[in-house]
This record gives structure tokens, sequence and C-alpha cells, in this order.
């Protein structure tokens, strides 16, 4: 895309509308929900990214987590499942006076744990993707939601993952965390009817 190109779809962009959450003047937002909100994953190492950070979340704005977004790709190893399964308690602690992230010893020592748990997935089913698609039946569900009123907290598919990745022994997933990250990679189209992405992503 050249120069012209790129200031056109920048202006486009400016004028659509998104979903409600975005809210106005945050650009590292606006280009969360214009560019990977909803876009469905099919890469473990995103997942496995996906899953730290909805977790941290828990109790927060995603908005938080998103600024700190840098300092958890750098404290979790480039979100590497193989490498945050290995952390040891003194790194973990470590982590605990880390201001770039959130500073929450139940989250932090829940991610390796979680880290763990990813990794027997990818044993079991060939790969974390293979494993958590089956709860849309490997697609999208398109929900094309009126208002942002309308976007539940739950759904049964997210009650049905959170409970089987609980009984697999992840932490914070439940089904509220779960659903915020199955609508993150794309499992649900959940952009609101007037969104310019709704369409987009059906």
């Amino acid at each position: 895309m050249n120069a012209d190109n790129t200031s056109f779809e920048r202006k486009r962009k400016k004028n659509m509308q998104r979903c409600g959450w975005v809210g106005t003047g945050k650009p590292f937002y606006e280009h969360y929900h214009d560019v990977e909100w909803g876009v469905p994953v099919h890469d473990d190492g995103k997942h496995f990214e996906m899953l730290i950070l909805e977790g941290a979340q828990a109790g927060l704005s995603w908005e938080t987590i998103l600024k700190r977004r840098d300092g958890y790709r750098r404290a979790f190893k480039n979100f590497d499942p193989k490498k945050v399964a290995r952390l040891t308690d003194g790194e973990l602690e470590k982590l605990m006076q880390n201001d770039r992230i959130i500073r929450n010893r139940l989250k932090i020592f829940g991610a390796r744990k979680n880290a763990s748990v990813f990794l027997e997935i990818q044993k079991e089913f060939g790969s974390f993707d293979a494993y958590v698609w089956r709860f849309v039946d490997g697609r999208p569900k398109q929900n094309k939601r009126k208002t942002l009123a309308d976007v539940p907290a739950t759904t049964p598919e997210s009650d049905t993952l959170s409970k089987d990745l609980k009984k697999r022994g992840m932490t914070f997933v439940g089904s509220t965390i779960v659903y915020a990250y199955m609508q993150a990679v794309g499992m649900v189209n959940d952009h609101i009817a007037a969104c310019f992405r709704q369409k987009e992503l059906s």
C-alpha cells in the first residue's frame, strides 16, 4: 500500500463507526480494535498471549492491560509457553517488582501453571488451536449485536470452555474471562452491527 492509500485508509477508518468500548482519542485502542480484536487466531503463540493478557485483566480494564502489553511480552518470554513453564519461583518473585506488568502474585504464578497446562493440551490435541476451536465447531460465531448492552458477559460456549480449562488445571479462566478471550481471538464476532469491522469479519 502506498503513502496515498495509507493516508486514505486512516481517514476512512477515522470516520468509521466503531464499537463503543473503544472511545475516542485513543489511537492505540483504535488500532487494536481495527486490526486485532475479533480476527480469527490460529497461532498457538497468539492464543497463549491472549490467555495471559485476559487473565491479567481480571478485575481491571482491558485498556490497563493493553498499555502494559510490551511489559508482559518481556516479562513472559515473548509469550513462549515452554519458556514460561520453566520460570523458577525466584524469577516469578522478581516479576513482583516489575512495574510494567500487574504485580499480582496469583496472576504471575498462575501464568506458569497455565503454560504447563497449555503444553499438555498441545500434546493431547496436536495444537492448542485444534483444541480450542472445537468449542465453536471450528468457525467464528457471527452474533451481530445491535448495541454494547446486547453483548453478554458469558455464553454457554464460554461456560463449557471455562469448565474444561479449570478441570485441566488452569487458573484465571472463569467464564467471563474466557468469553473476553473468545472475542479477542475471533471465535465469536462481537463487533456491534453498526461497526465497520462487523461486516468485514463476517
